[in-house]
Parts: structure tokens; C-alpha cells; sequence
């Protein structure tokens, strides 16, 4: 007969529950995302109350779309459950963190060396998650968004790219992490609220110079020439006291024709970034092929992207994008950027406190393998992202279902601007550009849409323009 889980040792109730959990909440997802393709399925004809907002073609366009994407989700869903599993039944974070030892050792360092020793694992680790989740990566850039109309990319600037952005992902994460585990273990009793505070003194910094100095070795920044619509976002911005002090546009192109804009700075130095593929004047998928004015520069002109001059129009005519801003600007206005990140730091704090209780217990560390150490790295991550685990999908619910009434407090912001007849059409067109299907299971929508869906959206907003 086989025995009961609550016969086992305490360290086995733990492992088996981590893993049992884990593979609830896929099964859960991929329910919703099973009933989400049922309803991509079998909707194949506008809906009546959409049909004066989205013609048959684009529509047929955003369901197969978003039917390719839901079932890419489930393989590569179903291949990272499974491969996680095999990590943990097979013993691979112990593996892992034996090798790095042995890195250690043919250097002469020993294991008092632990925190050399964690970024040396962290790297390892990062590494394999990079190299299996490249192929995952490679197949979602150049069939799927390829097939449906919005990769940019070549792959020799693909490959550049994901190098790049580990290269530059490790330059913090490793100083990050061993100031960190430097923290906790010289802090004393008292040690998660240091921790804490250096978590969220680095969260401050990286937010403040991510745009200027980070995201610039990515992407090409320019400044929103003058004209009518920079002279109409400054007078937009003044008008709430909006302490605006640039405006970019971001080639976001040379990627990807999906389309984005966003805010960023603290206290008195505000910025806003608009992508070009938001701008209708600006959309390399609007040029005929002419001749540009502006040549690019040679290194990256014959591979950095495709641009290829297509025809399809795209993006939002200028008292669009200021509708959108409105928006943008009503996040900030309402406090909602500040209420996230207290939001955010007090969930640091709690996770920090629990995180000092839960160290101590040799169990944690046995149930995942390390019999004999109890480095502070792993026991970062098994208390973090194991055992934090039922806690963590409670708060993503909650933080979704806030998110939500945080997006329609924002049209309501940009509606009481007098932009609810431009938010409107906006959207449309957006909705239409990114090719977002308007239809949605109402299960699956409630569990993951941080953003109202689309009909909900027009419908508050028109609601209010005939009042």
C-alpha cells in the first residue's frame, strides 16, 4: 500500500508539495488558456456589437494570431512545468551548485567562499535557462511573429541582441547579488530590513537610469522634433502640472510593428518615450519606399532589421496620441505609479521578513538536496520562489484585478480632458495594429487581463461621451 504524504518525512511533504502546487497552477492555467482557444475557434464571424469597430479581415487576421500565440503558450507552457520538474526530481540545483564548486576549487578557493561561489552558480544557471529558452524564443521572433506580420529582425541581429542583453543582464545581477548575500549575512538580527532597503534602493536607480543609460544600447532614442504635436504635449503636460522635461521617440521598429509609449523619471524629471510605430507620421510601415531624408548610419543599415516598407497603415494621428498620453498622464496624476511601487516595496518587506524566519530551517534545504550546506543564494530561491509560491499567484490576481480599475480610472482621466471621442478611436486602432482579438472567455480574462478588454473599455468610454 502506499503511504500517505503526511507519513513522510517533514523534508519530503515539502518537496512533494511544491511540486504538487506547481503543477496545479499549470493545469489551471492551461485550462483558462483552453477555454480562451475554444472561444478563438469557434468565433470565426464578427460579433453584432463589434461590427461597426472591426471589419471581417482584421478580425479573421487577430484570431489567427492570437490562436498561434495561445498554442505556442501551451507547448512551450507544458515544456518549462516539465523541465522544471526534471530539475527537481533529478536533483539539479545541488548538481548545479557542485559544479560551481568545482569551478571554485580548480581556482583554489574553497567553499568558505560562498558568495564567489553563488554568483558563479548564478551564472551557470542563467546561462542554461538562456541556451533552452532560445530555440522557444527563436520560433516565437521568426514563425510566429513573422508569419503574422511583426518581426523586424534579422537573425544575425537577433542573436547580437539576446548576447547583448545578457551580457549587460549579468553586469547587475551579479554585483546586485553579491552585495546582497553580503547584506544578509553581516547584518545581524536586523538583516531583512537592510536587505529590504538595498532591494529597493536599487529598484530606485535602475528605474531612474534605465532609460538613459540602459535601454539606449538596445534601441535608437531621438527627440520628438519640434512641431505641433511636441508643442501640444507640453501644453498637455502643463496643464496637470506634469513636470515633463523630454520627449523621445524610440525606434522600436527595427524590431517589432507592435507599438507602445510610456513614462519614466522621478520627482522633477519626467519623461515620455513614444515608439515610432505608434506615430502614424513616423510608422516606417506608412513610407512608400521612397528615398528617407536621413540615411542610417552604416553599421546599421544592411542587417540590424528588415525594413522592409509595407502597406499597411499604421498608428495614431496626432490628437490620438495625445488621447493616449491623457491616459498615461491620468496613472500618473491618480497616484497610481506610486501607489505600485509602495504596493510592491511592502510586499518586498513581508517576503524579506518571512524570508529571516524561514532561513534557519535545515528542512528547506534538505527537501531540495543540500543535505550537508545551507548557502543564503538557494536559500533565496527555495524560500522565494518555491515555498512563496501560493502566496505569489494570490497577489498576481489581486495586482491584475487592480490593475484593471487602475486602466479604466486612466480613461476616465483622459475622458474628463475632453479626449474620450480620440481615446476611443485610438484604441480601435491600436487594438487593430497589434492585431488584439476583442472577444474573451470571461474566466480567462479575469485571471490574466491587466488590461480591461477592449469592448469594456469603448463601452465606458462611450457611455460617458453620450452623457
Amino acid at each position: 500500500m502506499v503511504e500517505s504524504i503526511f507519513d513522510l518525512p517533514v523534508e519530503k511533504q515539502i518537496f512533494y508539495a511544491v511540486l504538487g502546487f506547481s503543477w496545479t497552477v499549470y493545469l489551471w492555467e492551461a485550462y483558462l488558456s483552453y477555454r480562451q482557444r475554444s472561444i478563438y475557434r469557434l468565433t470565426t464571424n464578427v460579433p453584432q456589437e463589434l461590427g461597426k469597430i472591426m471589419d471581417s479581415e482584421t478580425f479573421e487576421k487577430s484570431r489567427l494570431y492570437q490562436l498561434d500565440k495561445s498554442n505556442f503558450s501551451f507547448w512551450s507552457g507544458l515544456y518549462s512545468e516539465t523541465e522544471g520538474t526534471l530539475i527537481l526530481l533529478l536533483g539539479g540545483i545541488p548538481f548545479l551548485w557542485g559544479v560551481a564548486g568545482s569551478v571554485m576549487t580548480r581556482f583554489g578557493l574553497g567553499s568558505e567562499y560562498e558568495i564567489t561561489q553563488s554568483l558563479v552558480f548564478l551564472t551557470l544557471a542563467t546561462l542554461f535557462s538562456a541556451f533552452t529558452g532560445l530555440p522557444w524564443s527563436l520560433y516565437n521572433t521568426f514563425v510566429i511573429e513573422e508569419k503574422h506580420g511583426f518581426n523586424q529582425q534579422t537573425i544575425g541581429f537577433f542573436l547580437k541582441d539576446a548576447v547583448k542583453k545578457f551580457v549587460v543582464t549579468q553586469c547587475i545581477l551579479l554585483p546586485v547579488t553579491s552585495l546582497l548575500l553580503y547584506i544578509i549575512k553581516i547584518g545581524g538580527d536586523y538583516f531583512f530590513i537592510y536587505a529590504w532597503l538595498f532591494t529597493l534602493a536599487v529598484s530606485l536607480v535602475l528605474v531612474t537610469i534605465y532609460a538613459d543609460y540602459i535601454a539606449p544600447l538596445f534601441d535608437k532614442f531621438t527627440p520628438l522634433p519640434e512641431g505641433e504635436l511636441k508643442t501640444d504635449i507640453e501644453s498637455m503636460a502643463k496643464s496637470i502640472s506634469f513636470p515633463l522635461t523630454k520627449v523621445y521617440v524610440v525606434e522600436g521598429s527595427k524590431r517589432s510593428s507592435h507599438s507602445n509609449a510610456y513614462f519614466y523619471g522621478f520627482f522633477k524629471n519626467k519623461r515620455i518615450v513614444l515608439f515610432d510605430t505608434l506615430l502614424e507620421d513616423y510608422s516606417p510601415l506608412n513610407k512608400t519606399g521612397e528615398p528617407q531624408t536621413e540615411q542610417p548610419e552604416a553599421e546599421d543599415a544592411p542587417n540590424e532589421s528588415k525594413a522592409k516598407p509595407k502597406n499597411k497603415k499604421q498608428g495614431c494621428n496626432n490628437p490620438e496620441i495625445l488621447a493616449v498620453l491623457g491616459h498615461e498622464l491620468g496613472h500618473w496624476k491618480l497616484g497610481h505609479t506610486v501607489k505600485n511601487i509602495v504596493i510592491s516595496q511592502m510586499n518586498s518587506f513581508l517576503c524579506f521578513s518571512l524570508f529571516a524566519v524561514l532561513i534557519g530551517r535545515k528542512e528547506l534545504f534538505v527537501a531540495f538536496g543540500f543535505n550537508d550546506s545551507q548557502p543564503t543564494l538557494i536559500g533565496l530561491m527555495i524560500i522565494f520562489q518555491f515555498i512563496f509560491s501560493p502566496y505569489n499567484e494570490l497577489l498576481s490576481f489581486c495586482l491584475t484585478v487592480l490593475s484593471r480599475r487602475f486602466e479604466f480610472q486612466a480613461d476616465a482621466f483622459a475622458r474628463a480632458m475632453g479626449k474620450a471621442s480620440e481615446l476611443y478611436s485610438a484604441l480601435i486602432k491600436l487594438n487593430k495594429d497589434n492585431l488584439g482579438f476583442p472577444v474573451a472567455d470571461w474566466l480567462f480574462s479575469m485571471w490574466h487581463y491587466s488590461h480591461p478588454p477592449l469592448l469594456e473599455r469603448l463601452r465606458a468610454l462611450g457611455s460617458i461621451k453620450q452623457d
